[in-house]
């Protein structure tokens, strides 16, 4: 009986607790120690079972290719100093304001091509709303469409390479990193592709809500840095090319370069580390006090994800040892599904979780139990049994994205309202994310019905198997 209740409890325990305010990491610690401790009293746990979370510690020290994480957020703390986003939007707005919806379009491109270079969510949403938000407020946008925009295209990083996410994936998984690279880059473009669908039929059914702008109209809702007196074609040429040759230059060097087996993901993150680093001394935008700065930032976020890495990895063997993984199995079982019913309740309880877990949590929580249980049914003739690991970690990597929106705890929400201009609501925000919610949970189910958007450019690439 115990076996059947206290993994139940665990979990409770972890809900009960995230209430608190404390650290999520120490509070998956935390539960994980305590219901070892009560496990022993059962016999389902013993006291030198406590040492193999040791190793799972220093897991995160030794892999060479998690060193990518840390990279990565660095990479994206120094892009942000090098203003790099800001030239970027400015230059795909001068393109596209002539069009209805054109700054929100901007916006969502920049999005694919920002998150080509850095996957680091929180930073994307926090930059994107102060870069983006008061010019399109400033243009006529209606509240809604700009929020939803925003919050909803910076959660791209997510599934563009390279990703944080999609690193984690590749590890907890034990799958190949250009393989689910390169797996992902197709659903990812679908996923803007819906977003630039609605965006577009949005503006044209309600074209005050997202109104084309003639230069003279943009430039003025642009900050005091970014507007030209009546510039001329050749500055307008000048600050298009400012904005998008250095960033096609860093998509070749971080992502390119994985996908085309030159260097692997680690060695990448640290040429985009190098990159940005230079971008921003170039354009004299890096100074000593700011390197300073940008490192302490990336530190801290670094000790972060490490803390919750440690936290929720102890957390899932703890539960697996005291039966969790045999009780959700038992639950499959009872209710005598196959193998679409299975993937469609994990990927169900995933999306639930989102409501109430960070994205790294729902990751190190869900994937070492729900991994194991889907990774080797067999869908018959809809996708190779090789190819399904790759097709579940790129469902669950679209359905996470769901997490950063949905409340009570969806971050990018809050990210938004810490830095929107006054008079943004809560109650905008949460009325702007929900068609781009019901968009991602399209893109799942259009990606389980077309498998091979995920497995097509990989086989591509790499002629056949994963490497």
């Amino acid at each position: 009986m115990a076996e059947h209740i206290l993994p139940l409890l665990m979990f409770l325990t972890l809900l009960g607790l995230m209430l608190t305010g404390y650290s999520i990491g120490v509070i998956l610690g935390g539960v994980a120690i305590l219901y070892g401790c009560i496990g022993m009293a059962f016999d389902l746990f013993s006291m030198v079972e406590f040492f193999n979370l040791v190793p799972r510690v220093w897991f995160l020290a030794e892999n060479l290719q998690l060193v990518a994480v840390p990279l990565l957020i660095l990479m994206g703390v120094l892009l942000e100093r090098s203003r790099l986003a800001q030239d970027l939007l400015l230059a795909l707005g001068l393109l596209l304001r002539g069009i209805p919806g054109g700054t929100a379009l901007s916006v969502t491109i920049m999005s694919v091509l920002f998150a080509a270079i850095t996957g680091v969510v929180g930073a994307s949403v926090i930059v994107m709303t102060l870069i983006a938000l008061p010019p399109m407020l400033r243009a006529g946008y209606h509240p809604q469409l700009a929020l939803g925009t925003i919050a909803a295209s910076s959660t791209l990083g997510i599934m563009i390479p390279p990703s944080i996410l999609l690193v984690f994936l590749c590890e907890m998984l034990q799958i190949s990193y250009g393989y689910l690279f390169a797996a992902a880059i197709y659903p990812g473009l679908c996923l803007a592709g819906l977003y630039v669908l609605y965006i577009g039929t949005y503006a044209f059914l309600n074209p005050k809500a997202a109104p084309k702008l003639s230069l003279p109209q943009f430039l003025e809702a642009q900050p005091p840095e970014y507007r030209h007196a009546a510039p001329s074609r050749a500055t307008v040429a000048v600050l298009v090319a400012q904005g998008i040759i250095p960033t096609a230059i860093l998509i070749v060097l971080v992502m390119g370069s994985v996908l085309s087996g030159i260097f692997t993901v680690t060695e990448s993150a640290a040429v985009g580390v190098l990159g940005a680093l230079l971008l921003a001394i170039l354009r004299n935008r890096m100074r000593i006090s700011n390197l300073h700065e940008s490192l302490t930032r990336a530190s801290m976020t670094i000790g972060m994800v490490s803390l919750l890495f440690i936290g929720a990895t102890s957390f899932a063997y703890v539960f697996r040892v005291l039966g969790g993984e045999e009780a959700i199995l038992e639950l499959i079982n009872v209710g005598a599904l196959n193998a679409w019913g299975i993937l469609m309740l994990v990927i169900g309880l995933i999306f639930l979780m989102g409501f109430f877990f960070d994205v790294l949590e729902i990751l190190l929580i869900a994937l070492p139990i729900f991994g194991p249980i889907v990774a080797p049914l067999d869908f018959g003739d809809h996708i190779a049994q090789a190819d399904v690991v790759y097709w579940f970690a790129i469902l669950v990597a679209i359905t996470l994205q769901t997490s950063f929106l949905t409340p009570p705890m969806g971050l990018s929400l809050f990210y938004i309202k810490g830095v929107a201009p006054a008079g943004v609501t809560m109650r905008q925000i949460y009325t702007g994310i929900i068609p781009f919610v019901l968009l991602q949970m399209a893109c799942v189910g259009l990606v389980m019905w077309q498998p091979g958007l995920v497995v097509s450019l990989p086989k591509l690439l790499f002629d056949s198997k994963p490497f």
